[in-house]
């Protein structure tokens, strides 16, 4: 999408994934929240040019290492930490405080850009999100139980939805799209679609899109 307006990329999750995984290297327990701000805080982390290319962690490329299941385990208990929040949230601010951007995340509307010019809320079944994440994890080599992944996307809809800092939930003036059944491809056409019918086909202004 970013690419076909022409906008900077920022994917925030892979921002909580380079955290976990500089958690989990320093055997930090994921109980221990003072602990998990501070690696947060602490943690280098840069998205390439425009949000493209590999994600670095403190200068070590950590793309395919923060993709793994473990990462994704403690990356969801992490995103709970109010502390490891304030310290990432600084960190999209400043990312996509230079332009017209693209932003994906849990708590993009209501929280790290509330204010942006065009909020979309996707949706799929959880049925549906489970089959894209086994067939993801199968093209990396990594075979999953279906069941498993559907039960771990379940729990952490439920964890993100009641959690005390920036809980999972449609933002005021969201547009939201039902992806279920949609290719990759269709999935950006119908954000771009809404994003062109929102703001026309040329970007401007300099806001946060999210």
């Amino acid at each position: 999408m970013a690419d076909r307006l022409g906008f900077v990329y920022l994917d925030s999750g892979a921002m909580y994934r380079a955290a976990a995984l500089r958690a989990l290297r320093l055997r930090i327990p994921l109980d221990d929240h003072a602990a998990l701000g501070r690696a947060a805080e602490e943690a280098r982390i840069e998205l390439g040019p425009l949000g493209r290319g590999p994600v670095l962690l403190d200068g070590e490329d950590v793309t395919a290492a923060i993709r793994t299941p473990a990462v994704s385990d403690a990356s969801s208990v992490m995103s709970a930490v109010p502390a490891v929040r304030r310290a990432l949230v600084r960190q999209q601010r400043a990312f996509a405080g230079t332009g017209d951007c693209v932003v994906e995340g849990r708590d993009i509307g209501t929280v790290v850009f509330p204010d942006a010019d065009l909020k979309v809320f996707l949706t799929a079944s959880i049925a549906e999100r489970a089959r894209r994440r086994v067939a993801e994890l199968g093209a990396r080599g990594i075979q999953v139980d279906p069941v498993r992944i559907e039960a771990e996307i379940a729990e952490r809809d439920r964890r993100d939805s009641t959690r005390e800092d920036s809980p999972l939930r449609k933002a005021e003036g969201a547009v939201e799209v039902d992806t279920t059944g949609l290719t990759i491809d269709g999935q950006v056409e119908a954000v771009v679609r809404v994003a062109r019918e929102r703001m026309g086909a040329s970007s401007g202004g300099g806001g946060a899109r999210a």
